[in-house]
């Protein structure tokens, strides 16, 4: 996002004054929204800008007016913005809320997605961001959903900054967040070099040596796997016990346990170098992948009372991707199915597809 003057002063971009998703201004003619805060188009057309005050540095000049919207999609990764666009083009009205805190946000390359291999995901999620600027049905917000509840057949929202209103649709595609070992280091290399993903980031390392990151049996489950990906594992429970039946497994497949503590990581420029134990050893390697586990990025689904599988993941209607709760949908590693961009793509569209569908039956469109 791109300041474009004085700090006191932002582009905004005109949208029409009727429209349901408009910022209104208390005390400007135009009705308009400020770049700054709403996120998007970051490059808009320079014929539809006007500069006005910011309202984040000035709250009183710039309101936002309840808003009535068809569906609220909560997340702008993969799953929300796939949806956010299917819907927008069957021209509803739909506010996506964002705080760009996606799970791959670290990665430095996306993998496995047709016509995307080596994109960075950043470029990706601005990419959409900027083709779903050209809908105007479709407002997205830099802001966090921090409370959504049932009421008079929709449902009331109110978000971080302030937004609020009532959707007659939720579309939760809030994601995960992945349990980062308690490595010293680690930052440095996570989404470069240590990774969570093998079908993400497993190909490229062909040939050489990785280290499976995981206490107790987990790790070594995790090292198994890898040897289909690579000949050169080595298994790191870093000071936890294995059970006895683990570690045969991994003798059958030729792979090596180090149970001693792990003091830091080391490299340079992201790339893994080596891995230093508390014993004054060290494991050279390329490369690392962890089991750690996962958790729901947001508490949303829980508060609605979405009913829950045993790890944790929303369930929901394998055909339209809607949960027990009646009018909530959910799409993305929400779910917790198969944690791939390419599938959270596809439950995007498929919940959009689902959710128009029960629009048109509303409307007396649709059996």
């Amino acid at each position: 996002m791109h300041l474009l003057g004085p700090p006191d002063v932002a582009f905004a971009l005109l949208r029409p004054a009727q429209s349901p998703l408009s910022l209104r201004s208390s005390s400007a003619k135009a009705d308009v929204q400020c770049v700054i805060c709403v996120g998007i188009p970051e490059h808009p057309s320079q014929e539809r800008l006007v500069t006005v005050p910011c309202c984040r540095k000035y709250p009183g000049l710039t309101e936002m007016a309840p808003m009535d919207v068809d569906v609220l999609v909560v997340g702008g990764g993969p799953a929300g913005l796939s949806a956010a666009l299917i819907l927008g083009r069957c021209r509803r009205n739909v506010l996506l809320c964002d705080d760009q805190q996606q799970r791959n946000r670290a990665s430095q390359e996306i993998h496995g997605l047709l016509g995307s291999n080596g994109r960075s995901p950043e470029q990706f999620l601005r990419d959409a961001r900027e083709e779903l600027a050209g809908n105007g049905t479709v407002l997205i917000r830099r802001s966090r959903v921090t409370k959504v509840d049932p009421s008079g057949g929709g449902f009331a929202f109110v978000c971080a900054d302030g937004t609020g209103g009532i959707a007659a649709k939720v579309l939760l595609a809030t994601g995960l967040v992945d349990e980062l070992p308690q490595l010293v280091g680690v930052e440095a290399f996570y989404g470069i070099s240590v990774h969570h993903c093998l079908y993400c980031d497993g190909y490229e390392y062909a040939g050489k040596r990785l280290a499976a990151y995981g206490k107790g049996d987990k790790g070594a489950d995790l090292a198994v796997m890898m040897k289909h990906w690579v000949k050169d594992v080595v298994c790191c429970s870093d000071g936890t016990e294995v059970s006895g039946e683990a570690i045969n497994r991994l003798r059958q497949h030729g792979i090596g346990l180090r149970r001693e503590r792990i003091r830091s990581l080391e490299g340079a420029k992201g790339a893994l170098a080596r891995i230093n134990f508390e014993s004054g050893s060290h494991l050279a390697c390329s490369g690392m992948f962890f089991s750690t586990g996962c958790r729901q990025a947001s508490h949303l689904s829980e508060h609605l009372g979405c009913k829950r599988d045993v790890k944790g993941g929303v369930i929901t209607d394998p055909v339209t991707e809607e949960t027990s709760v009646p009018g909530v949908y959910v799409a993305g590693d929400v779910s917790r199915d198969v944690l791939l961009v390419a599938v959270a793509l596809g439950e995007g569209a498929k919940a959009a597809v689902a959710i128009n569908k029960a629009f048109l039956r509303r409307e007396g469109l649709c059996e």
